[in-house]
């Protein structure tokens, strides 16, 4: 666990800013020390990147919260957005240099504004963000979240969290036993309650992706011990079928 200084350090955000994103929602510490310091895991800096990245794209924090809160959000889908994005500003940038030299040299005969063109940037912009709000699934999420404090969000992901505990209380038996499908009922009525309708097809790709690696397995596996993440996807894969 690394302290907030120590997070500025590493990544070049002020701890202001840290501070600023722990208290809007986007990005929460995992734990507090005894003298309740923010602590952040390699988790939270997976998340940090994702922020970074999508700020260096100029993606307000509006909307980098509403990615990264997205039901169903995709780490790789959005990695392959940001490379999108990434290659176009690319691109971009390399067309403003070639204007600026061919500028200073007089190779331009006459005044030229096409360099500056950014709409087939902003154009791929709009779509990723609004791939990620534009589902039934995340409407009704934002009407049930939209009221929250943040201590009921950080309850109701704290009882998201008991329900994998009890996973992984049971993880090395049969995910095909009554109490492991008694377990995947409970998260579905959970998610269901607190989050979206989470449909039979909803939830297996939930499954899958709590299994994928990255942050969602890694804090699975810490509430309920390594290879709950797994247990629970086996679960849901024979309850989907």
């Amino acid at each position: 666990m690394m302290t907030v200084k120590e997070v500025s350090r590493l990544t070049g955000v002020s701890i202001r800013a840290l501070q600023y994103y722990d208290r809007i929602g986007l990005l929460h510490p995992s734990g507090h020390s005894q003298a309740g310091y923010r602590l952040y895991d390699e988790a939270d800096l997976e998340i940090l990147q994702q922020i970074l990245l999508f700020r260096e794209l100029e993606f307000p924090l509006k909307d980098i919260r509403k990615i990264i809160r997205s039901p169903g959000f995709d780490r790789s889908k959005a990695l392959d957005q940001q490379i999108g994005l990434l290659k176009l500003k690319k691109e971009h940038i390399e067309n403003l240099i070639d204007l600026a030299v061919r500028t200073k040299e007089k190779e331009v005969g006459t005044l030229s504004f096409d360099a500056f063109d950014t709409g087939k940037l902003e154009k791929y912009a709009a779509q990723a963000k609004a791939s990620w709000g534009t589902t039934p699934a995340y409407q009704e999420y934002e009407k049930k979240s939209k009221n929250r404090t943040e201590e009921e969000t950080r309850d109701i992901s704290r009882g998201l969290m008991d329900i994998f505990a009890e996973f992984g209380a049971i993880r090395n038996t049969d995910p095909a036993s009554e109490a492991a499908q008694a377990l995947v009922t409970k998260l579905q009525e959970y998610i269901t309650k607190h989050y979206y309708t989470c449909t039979k097809e909803i939830l297996s790709g939930l499954g899958k992706m709590y299994a994928a690696g990255g942050e969602f397995t890694r804090n699975i596996d810490i509430c309920g011990g390594e290879g709950t993440a797994a247990f629970a996807h086996q679960a849901i894969e024979v309850f989907c079928r």
